[in-house]
């Protein structure tokens, strides 16, 4: 067609041997072939499945409740089309141009998008479950309650997208840009979250269970109430990060930056700590039962009302800790090598000398 335009009569004879083709089963009339081609017609309700219109230029056009399932979009530009309630089930949408489209309620199940750009489009409600959205541009996307369990979505830039209520569920999200982006109440777990930016998403509420996020930048994001059971978050930055009331039970922050961290009400109970950076972290109320706190830094925290049962505590570094009284410390595992205050550590060595002392699994 090479970018030639398409008059209504043409179209008409192409999408009647198309249905033709499609209802023998390939035995009689053509596939459609749109390669190239300049389209301005209402394509609504059509059946295009299997259809070829790679490079096809159909913008603003209206594809709503179309037909196009299997079909080659690859390279088509669809900006500002109209491809709600539309079935592009296992399409090919590579490298096309769906930006500021409406995709609301489409079927994009086991499609192609990957380098696609979507920014600005609407899939409130898609089902992206399977897609392949990898390096794909989703910036300021709106894609409340979208389905986009196990999407592979590395490389893509979700960057002040929305999706709130989305379910992204074993997703592969790695090196991901999510940076300022709405995911409060989504669904992620078991999800990979390795390298993405996190910097300054809303993750309120959000279910995080099993994922990885080890080496995500989470700075200053909010993870209030967010489920993070058994999450990996080891050598994340979430300095200035918002955790309060999170349950992070059996959670993987070794390493982890938690500087000025809000972790009140926090659910740490055997959580691995280790050499963690909780320096000016607000620990008020936080449950550390069973947590390894070996080698952490919790210089300036605020441990008020905070729960330290067997807590191992050994080489940490605990001065100037606030609300750490020799009350706290009677319960924790080890206290070994550990940093404490002058006046504390007098109290500690004429009450509790055991603490001090070389665990008996180390000697």
């Amino acid at each position: 067609m090479m970018g030639q335009e398409i008059s209504a009569v043409e179209i008409c004879e192409i999408l009647e041997d198309h249905k033709n083709w499609i209802r023998t089963h390939k035995k009689e009339g053509k596939r459609a072939d749109l390669s190239d081609a300049i389209l301005y017609a209402n394509l609504s309700g059509e059946n295009l499945s299997g259809a070829k219109l790679s490079r096809t230029y159909l913008r603003n056009a209206n594809l709503s409740n179309a037909n196009l399932s299997g079909a080659d979009l690859s390279s088509a530009t669809l900006e500002r089309t109209d491809l709600s309630d539309a079935n592009l089930s296992g399409a090919d949408l590579s490298q096309a141009n769906l930006s500021s489209a409406k995709l609301s309620g489409a079927d994009l199940s086991d499609a192609t998008l990957s380098s696609a750009k979507l920014s600005g489009a609407k899939l409130s409600d898609a089902d992206l479950s399977d897609a392949n959205l990898s390096n794909a541009d989703l910036s300021r996307t709106y894609l409340r309650n979208a389905k986009l369990s196990d999407a592979k979505l590395s490389g893509a830039s979700l960057s002040s997208s929305t999706l709130e209520r989305a379910n992204l569920s074993d997703a592969n999200l790695s090196g991901a840009k999510l940076s300022d982006a709405n995911l409060s109440r989504a669904n992620l777990c078991r999800a990979k979250l390795s390298n993405v930016n996190l910097n300054g998403a809303n993750l309120s509420d959000a279910n995080l269970s099993g994922a990885k996020l080890s080496n995500a930048d989470l700075t200053n994001a909010d993870l209030s109430d967010a489920t993070l059971e058994r999450t990996t978050l080891s050598n994340a930055n979430l300095s200035g990060a918002d955790l309060s009331s999170a349950n992070l039970s059996g959670a993987d922050l070794s390493g982890a930056d938690l500087s000025s961290a809000n972790l009140s009400d926090v659910d740490l109970r055997k959580a691995d700590l280790r050499k963690a950076n909780l320096s000016n972290a607000n620990l008020s109320g936080a449950d550390l039962s069973s947590a390894n706190l070996s080698g952490a830094d919790l210089s300036s925290s605020t441990l008020e009302r905070a729960t330290l049962y067997n807590a191992d505590l050994s080489d940490a570094n605990l001065t100037q800790v606030k609300n750490l009284s020799i009350n706290k410390l009677p319960k924790v595992k080890s206290l070994y090598k550990a940093k404490l205050d002058p006046e504390l550590i007098v109290h500690v060595k004429d009450k509790y000398p055991q603490l001090l002392k070389k665990p008996k699994s180390e000697e």
